[in-house]
């Protein structure tokens, strides 16, 4: 979590269900109503597919025991309750055992509309859906593995590679341009900034250029990278990554295109 934050994790109860209040469950709903009508022609089939495969819906919060037993009865895939912000290392760890990491907290009404911390509707609204997909639950679990291996030295570039994708990726579709990364679909935002509006810039996915992509996390994103395919990401994550980083390394990082945040 953010240093001063104020929201404190939930912890299970001996049976593994997380206790919520009507507000709880009311802003959920809220926020769930919301995204679900502006992602209906925005986001990717695979995400809206893996939306109802879990069940979601606005009439209470999930419990992730649910989650993560409908993500094992499709891809294999898991979730796992974390009680604050986690290590990149333990972040890393997870899910390279196949377990996405998950703060437990609901937003508050004051902050529905952004919050900084990911909380539990970022977390399970935005990441697991997709997780319902093969191809993407290969990746992401591939990706901790590659993480892990590489350690802390790589650590910050191959946040690039996860930030251009989970959470802000976009995909070709016969349909058009979707959404799919979870700091899309779960804010509203971010949604339509990089569905409706043209003063941002869509680039064809390229790891070397995503890996030379500064970025900042308090503001709408300048620059989208858009993949062709889930399958598309299960190829990239093959290469050869601590070259590639070595070589962002060496070339360095493009300019950025947003203004330098205030001290």
């Amino acid at each position: 979590m953010t240093k001063q934050s104020t929201y404190t994790a939930k912890l299970p109860e001996p049976d593994g269900t997380y206790l919520y209040t009507p507000e709880e469950d009311a802003v959920w709903g809220e926020l769930y109503r919301r995204q679900m009508k502006l992602l209906a022609d925005k986001a990717c089939d695979e995400y809206l597919e893996g939306v109802r495969t879990l069940g979601l819906n606005p009439d209470h919060v999930p419990q992730l025991k649910d989650v993560n037993r409908r993500l094992a009865e499709t891809t294999g895939f898991g979730v796992e309750g974390v009680p604050a912000l986690i290590p990149p290392s333990r972040f890393y760890e997870l899910l390279s055992q196949g377990k996405f990491p998950l703060a437990t907290f609901m937003r508050r009404r004051e902050h529905i509309d952004y919050i900084e911390e990911p909380d539990l509707f970022h977390e399970v609204f935005g990441h697991c859906p997709l997780l319902t997909n093969q191809s993407y639950a290969n990746f992401v679990r591939r990706f901790g593995q590659k993480a892990v291996k590489l350690g802390k030295d790589y650590s910050w570039h191959l946040f690039r590679f996860f930030w251009f994708t989970v959470e802000f990726g976009l995909i070709n579709t016969p349909k058009g341009r979707r959404c799919y990364g979870a700091g899309v679909v779960s804010s509203t935002s971010e949604t339509r900034h990089a569905m409706e509006r043209m003063d941002c810039e869509f680039r064809p996915f390229d790891l070397m250029s995503v890996l030379r992509t500064p970025y900042r996390i308090d503001i709408v994103q300048p620059i989208y990278y858009v993949i062709d395919s889930f399958a598309q990401l299960e190829t990239i994550i093959e290469e050869d990554i601590t070259a590639r980083i070595n070589e962002a390394k060496r070339l360095g990082d493009f300019a950025p295109t947003f203004e330098a945040k205030a001290s």
